[in-house]
């Protein structure tokens, strides 16, 4: 599969994932309009659509509808509709902090899990309430300066966090990930598929196995789309086939993203990454994780208080217009699941690696 993807004219270059004449972001903001733009994952990968949006309310439908998704990517759009906020106000400092502080809970109400989410409006907010005071301009200018911030911090973090993770990657391994942690989940090149594309670009041979991640697929339509068009040998198999390759010995690594991690090291990600963790404990494989520091809670002693999101019941019942479980029984989707940090030999961030499976916790990379 091969496709030209084209890029929406927006009034300045935006952080993009390239491969070749391809191309794509998964979010980005317009200053010339004042619109957030976004690729809608839910048609991918046969259909390449993006939107723009105009208020900060339809930002957050599109977190809550997952047109974005990933937990630095959906950080980074509330970050931009923040910025919509502020380029809106125009009153006294109170009116603008008001109208941020409506626009931040609604926000924040979108998607409970992935804490970048709750982390990036935090951040603005801590920017607004230092900037309130300036003129309209100068307020708007500076709340840009901090979305792009976070923006640009995230890929520097995925992009050192890849470097990292790669050096654990034996040469010619065979790498088993699950659900999507790329370009598309963050500010561009990805913190698990980070691993990977670094893994490649120092010469390292391997292959990738990508779980398709039911019910919402990200791993069938996202991950092998990505690494499809970034040329990187590329398997998808069903979930209920991992146990299979760990037992035939066709996995030599695993790594995933992160929505949240927990003080102690527990990791909460996409619902299936427990099993897999599992798995690859039994039959001695790393497992490990890639994510910004931004996804550490310290104040979330472990993962048993991680909330997690329940989705709607016909993510399950059906797979786009086919219907898969009749009308009157139920389904229950819970979105993430959390894997103790026993089973996890190595968390990659931008300030380092820890073993949280030997004992190591994120206190002993927080200065």
């Amino acid at each position: 599969m091969s496709q030209t993807i084209d890029i929406p004219e927006l009034s300045r270059t935006p952080i993009t994932f390239c491969a070749g004449p391809q191309a794509f972001f998964a979010v980005e903001y317009d200053p010339a309009t004042g619109e957030v733009v976004m690729l809608d994952q839910r048609r991918l990968p046969t259909e390449v659509v993006y939107y723009r949006y105009t208020k900060p309310d339809q930002v957050a439908d599109g977190i809550r509808d997952m047109v974005v998704r990933g937990a630095p990517a959906i950080g980074i759009s509330a970050a931009y509709a923040l910025v919509m906020v502020a380029r809106a106000e125009e009153g006294e400092a109170a009116s603008f902090l008001v109208a941020n502080g409506a626009a931040s809970r609604v926000l924040n109400a979108t998607r409970p899990t992935a804490v970048n989410l709750a982390w990036a409006i935090a951040r603005m907010s801590r920017k607004a309430a230092d900037v309130a005071k300036l003129d309209p301009r100068a307020r708007y200018e500076a709340m840009l300066a901090e979305a792009d911030a976070i923006h640009r911090e995230d890929v520097e973090s995925c992009r050192a966090m890849g470097k990292l993770g790669a050096e654990d990657v034996p040469d010619g391994a065979t790498i088993l990930t699950h659900c999507n942690a790329g370009a598309l989940a963050t500010g561009g090149y990805g913190t698990a598929l980070g691993v990977i594309r670094a893994a490649k670009e120092a010469g390292k041979t391997i292959r990738v196995l990508a779980d398709e991640t039911r019910p919402y697929l990200q791993g069938a339509r996202l991950t092998s789309w990505e690494l499809h068009v970034d040329g990187i040998d590329v398997e998808v198999i069903s979930d209920n086939m991992a146990g299979h390759f760990f037992q035939k010995g066709e996995i030599d690594f695993v790594v995933v993203g992160s929505d949240r991690i927990a003080a102690n090291g527990d990791v909460a990600n996409k619902i299936g990454t427990y099993s897999v963790a599992v798995l690859a404990k039994e039959h001695g494989v790393p497992f490990t994780v890639a994510a910004p520091w931004s996804t550490v809670d310290m104040a979330m002693p472990d993962g048993s208080g991680i909330p997690i999101e329940e989705r709607p019941r016909d993510e399950v019942a059906k797979v786009g217009d086919k219907v898969l479980v009749a009308d009157g029984i139920g389904c229950r989707h819970p979105a993430f699941d959390v894997t103790p940090a026993r089973y996890v030999k190595a968390i990659y961030t931008e300030r380092g690696a820890i073993h949280p499976s030997d004992g190591q916790t994120p206190a002993d990379l927080d200065p």
